[in-house]
């Protein structure tokens, strides 16, 4: 299948200049994606086949990669799988309106986010931004409070690095950065729509996004996820960290 790559390095400042690569079949879609984020300066390249995104992937990797679930080939899923294997580059999923557990699986297998078709442009240029801007490295704090550490967990968030008991544990951008806020609130009890607001930006929005983060970020720090000490659930509220 054909590539379509947009050059923007003379429109875009340098602080706009991430790569983005769109995944999408569907030709018209594509180039709407393509065109609202080439306005924002940013740098696009398209492919419309999951076994072409990987090769991608592989040769250079992206500052971010929108995906659509349904492709030729090898599938959003797989694709996502195969990345989220060997990088923690942000994913924002595509997926058809209605398809519930699809967006639970692609969330599930690593998306940082998803939008459902038919969905806003100018609403995925923010979520792009969003993300971007979440995992980008530091987060403006002086240096005697970048890392938290509590109960065995040491969190740095200038390197983005975490370790438990000196164990290093691989975390995505949105998993991270679920982990840090509520490291930095220990025992406060967060909503769900309150952790979707703080973690993900959004004001409104499907909360099942954090349910499936939660429960990702437990099999990752805890010693039993199944019966967790660090992210714990305070029923008919939401989570917390900590006893």
């Amino acid at each position: 299948m054909s590539t379509i790559t947009m050059n923007t390095s003379t429109q875009a400042p340098p602080e706009s200049s991430a790569q983005i690569l769109v995944v999408e079949d569907d030709k018209t879609v594509a180039e709407v994606v393509s065109r609202y984020l080439v306005r924002e300066g940013f740098g696009v390249e398209h492919v419309a086949d999951g076994g072409v995104a990987l090769a991608r992937v592989q040769d250079r990797m992206p500052d971010l990669i929108v995906l659509d679930l349904m492709l030729p080939g090898v599938d959003g899923r797989e694709v996502c799988r195969r990345v989220r294997a060997v990088s923690d580059v942000p994913i924002i999923m595509l997926t058809a309106l209605g398809e519930t557990g699809d967006r639970i699986a692609g969330l599930e297998l690593g998306a940082d986010d998803y939008l459902a078709k038919p969905f806003s442009p100018r609403e995925l240029v923010a979520r792009v931004k969003n993300v971007l801007k979440r995992s980008g490295s530091g987060d403006g704090r002086a240096d005697n409070s970048s890392q938290l550490e509590v109960g065995g967990i040491r969190l740095d968030r200038k390197s983005r690095e975490v370790e438990i008991e000196g164990r290093s544990v691989d975390l995505t951008q949105r998993e991270f950065d679920l982990l840090a806020f509520l490291m930095e609130h220990p025992k406060e009890v967060f909503r769900r729509e309150v952790l979707l607001e703080h973690v993900w930006g959004y004001t409104f929005g499907d909360t099942s996004t954090v349910t499936v983060h939660v429960r990702r970020l437990r099999e990752k720090i805890e010693p039993d996820p199944s019966n967790p000490t660090f992210v714990q659930t305070v029923w008919g509220v939401g989570y917390k960290f900590g006893p």
